[in-house]
């Protein structure tokens, strides 16, 4: 029987998944998940193995994948971002890096619109309330929020996911205005309104949804002089990446009343949260929950396999290759 290659796991993925990787490859499942592998473990652990399946939390950087062995010929990224892999490095050593594109857009959509209406409804406040058998009744008054309905939002960066959360928001009769690099095909926008910069947006936003890539142009790119620019009161969400929030001049906006809510769901250096968002009574809060579905992380995992067969199985280019 010919031997299978040795696939090293860097995380611990679902039993459906890893069952159909150990059908195929010589798998090396992951020795911890938490905290993830990376620097020296993360190259000890890859040591004689032909693939290496990781995932956000795993950093594959420069050095990482300058000492990975030579027989490691692919990374195939358990996500759609590939910023916790160094794609130059990479490609210097000529080893494939792939991703899983499509399969989490209605998962992290619904996420999203959850982001938005639990911050406009104070549904996290609610939640702590009950929990703390603390609700005295209703009363006309009590924990009024804000409404959704018929508002305007704004989308930075209009690509699978933002479109996919303009649908869910017309359901809402909400109007929808975008920047993104250039503007959609009319079929595609279906009436969203473009604007080629993000500070000409911004104004016409009551809620602020992001979903642009984590680039060095987009760090901190929710700073103190753009959040200034959405009108008083406006809700803002981010399903995106955390490193596009200045998190101290969302902070200051949370508590000035500039901005009425935050609903988020990734944060800069998580597991870590900035704890001036823990302690804000005006923020709904979620641990990296946007793919968090069985149907979508199975998918996501038979996609990263996919690619890995590509490569590994039979010789071919792969069909979400990043570098």
């Amino acid at each position: 029987m010919p031997t299978k290659p040795v696939l090293a796991l860097a995380r611990t993925l679902p039993d459906a998944v890893e069952a159909r990787a150990a059908r195929d490859y010589d798998v090396r499942p992951a020795p911890v998940d938490h905290p993830p592998l990376g620097g020296d473990a993360l190259v000890a652990h890859a040591a004689g193995a032909d693939g290496l399946l990781v995932a956000p939390g795993n950093a594959v950087s420069a050095a990482v994948i300058d000492a990975l062995p030579d027989s490691v010929r692919v990374i195939a990224t358990f996500s759609v971002g590939f910023d916790h892999v160094d794609l130059d490095a990479a490609r210097a050593r000529g080893i494939v890096v792939t991703n899983t594109p499509d399969v989490l857009t209605d998962a992290t959509a619904d996420i999203a619109m959850l982001c938005l209406l639990g911050a406009a409804r104070r549904a996290g406040e609610g939640d702590a309330l009950m929990r703390a058998g603390a609700w005295a009744g209703w009363a006309p008054t009590h924990m009024m929020g804000t409404h959704v309905t018929g508002k305007r939002l704004g989308i930075v960066g209009m690509g699978r996911i933002g479109r996919a959360v303009a649908k869910r928001a017309r359901a809402f009769d909400m109007t929808i205005h975008y920047n993104d690099r250039a503007p959609l095909p009319p079929h595609q926008a279906e009436g969203a309104v473009f604007h080629d910069t993000v500070e000409a947006l911004l104004p016409q936003c009551e809620f602020l949804s992001l979903h642009c890539p984590a680039t060095p142009e987009t760090t901190g790119l929710m700073n103190a002089e753009r959040i200034a620019l959405l009108p008083r009161g406006a809700i803002l969400v981010n399903t995106a990446r955390g490193p596009v929030l200045d998190d101290a001049a969302v902070i200051a906006a949370l508590k000035s009343g500039h901005l009425a809510a935050a609903g988020l769901d990734v944060y800069t250096g998580e597991p870590a949260v900035n704890p001036g968002y823990r302690d804000l009574p005006n923020t709904f809060l979620l641990p990296h929950l946007g793919s968090a579905t069985v149907e979508t992380r199975e998918a996501m995992g038979f996609r990263a396999l996919d690619n890995l067969d590509a490569v590994l199985l039979r010789g071919e280019a792969p069909g979400d290759r990043v570098a």
